[in-house]
């Protein structure tokens, strides 16, 4: 195909309204299975923003060397966990991909090349949120990949060649967590759902309120931000997805924040809309 052809597809979509971005705190993949705040705020999500025409999740759970998109016909449903019920095991997200999506998301991207990936598939960083957003699995899933060898401005700065999907009916999600370190989980406090240390508190304070104020320089340079900023990102996995959803916020977006709790006392799964509405 040649990049006009790819063009003729997304000007097939709905491009009445330009879609919302949702950065999403996914937890623990048992959300994924589990009727709870979370899951249901997700429900709730699916109905009331317009349906896509496809979506487009970037997980912390696909690390790369370089960047991806996953381009086959039928992704897999990928259980990236161990030490979970069989039941999680068994779920099955059968979503179609869309290649000739890929093909144009990767057109789009001038900075760096965006390879065609046929061997990945949706990972639980997508799947255990969208399966609730939209579980009659019709509508195309997409993943991109996250380049780990890059920092978050690299990313902010990809993130922004992607806003022309917004206008064609693609539904960007960014699933990770803000606060997320897993060596420091409060296993002493689980009959305290939303205890959370200190530092986790301060940070996803310090987030939300840079986030509402469309102050995203200092959460680029979180590496800048302290002890508390340490612990709440020792790796940026979780926290590289936030960076895609900021860096698609337009000049007349406004933020919002939703499923705002603390879980295990070292993680949170404060979520952000991103829409002009």
């Amino acid at each position: 195909m040649k990049l006009n052809e790819f063009k003729n597809i997304t000007d097939t979509f709905n491009s009445t309204a330009q879609m919302p971005v949702l950065f999403i705190g996914h937890g623990s993949p048992m959300n994924g299975i589990e009727d709870n705040q979370f899951s249901q705020s997700w429900r709730k999500m699916g109905a009331e923003i317009a349906q896509p025409a496809a979506v487009l999740v970037i997980s912390a759970h696909w690390l790369t060397n370089g960047t991806k998109i996953t381009a086959m016909t039928a992704p897999k449903t990928i259980h990236d966990f161990g030490g979970f019920p069989q039941e999680l095991f068994d779920v099955q997200y059968p979503a179609p991909g869309n290649p000739e999506l890929a093909r144009e998301t990767s057109a789009l991207v001038k900075s760096t090349h965006v390879g065609l990936d046929h061997e990945w598939g949706l990972d639980h960083g997508t799947w255990t949120v969208v399966r609730h957003m939209y579980p009659d699995a019709k509508i195309p899933v997409l993943q991109l990949s996250i380049d780990y060898s890059k920092p978050a401005e690299y990313h902010y700065k990809l993130a922004q060649e992607l806003a022309e999907l917004r206008k064609k009916g693609v539904l960007i999600i960014g699933s990770g967590n803000m606060v997320h370190n897993l060596r420091m989980i409060a296993w002493d406090k689980m009959d305290k759902p939303e205890y959370a240390f200190d530092w986790a508190v301060e940070m996803n304070t310090k987030f939300k309120q840079y986030i509402t104020e469309g102050n995203h320089q200092p959460l680029i340079n979180y590496e800048q931000m302290g002890t508390a900023a340490k612990y709440a990102i020792p790796t940026p996995d979780h926290y590289y997805p936030l960076m895609y959803a900021l860096g698609l916020q337009g000049t007349k977006d406004q933020a919002t924040i939703f499923n705002d709790k603390a879980v295990m006392g070292s993680l949170t799964m404060t979520s952000v809309k991103i829409d002009n509405a």
